[in-house]
């Protein structure tokens, strides 16, 4: 095991078939409901309230639901970004302008996301974000995340460092996946908060 920390912490694979396998038993009901408290909760962030420009993501399958919070912050001026996957996992971007800028697109085996239609601004755009929102299965007691594995946030972040940019970086999980460890690797970097239906949590740590 490649990760900096605890012997007894859980494999990153395991963690993530264990969380992935909870999140595909959720009623759809559930979901929607947790879409909309997720919105209102973010919303009274001053990362997301007092932004410019917000890198986001469109929600899959049963991920916490972003998409009332895309409307929310595109309906207040803020200028939202979202990626389009490319073919070695990286991240290009493209503006959000509502519901119907939106494409549905499979990447090959891989589940079909929802893309912004409109021109790319190319993998570097993302840099000018005052906040990220970042996709995630768990957080922990010091802010690390748990992708999913793709890597494609960890080019967004290494990107972002390279760039001397310190956008606020944030995630969106249910309340159970706020858990004590995550495995950490020399590479990771913690976040500023989550946010969760039932509140707001920060961390100390992040960068």
């Amino acid at each position: 095991m490649s990760h900096v920390g605890h012997a007894d912490e859980p494999d990153k694979r395991t963690l993530r078939r264990e969380i992935l396998t909870v999140r595909g038993r959720l009623p759809a009901d559930d979901v929607r409901a947790t879409a909309a408290a997720l919105a209102e909760r973010a919303l009274d962030l001053p990362e997301l309230s007092q932004a410019r420009t917000v890198a986001a993501y469109v929600s899959v399958g049963s991920e916490p639901g972003t998409l009332a919070l895309l409307d929310t912050l595109h309906t207040r001026g803020v200028r939202v970004l979202l990626p389009v996957l490319l073919p070695d996992n990286d991240l290009d971007w493209g503006v959000y302008t509502g519901p119907g800028s939106l494409e549905r697109v499979r990447h090959g085996g891989k589940m079909a996301l929802l893309e912004p239609s409109g021109p790319r601004l190319g993998p570097d755009a993302v840099t000018a974000a005052d906040t990220v929102l970042l996709p995630g299965l768990a957080v922990d007691a010091r802010g690390m995340r748990l992708g999913r594995g793709g890597g494609s946030y960890d080019r967004v972040l290494a990107r972002l460092a390279d760039a001397g940019a310190r956008p606020a970086l944030v995630v969106l999980l249910y309340d159970p996946e706020v858990v004590g460890r995550v495995p950490a690797e020399a590479h990771d970097r913690p976040v500023h908060a989550v946010v969760t239906p039932s509140g707001v949590r920060r961390f100390p740590g992040g960068v």
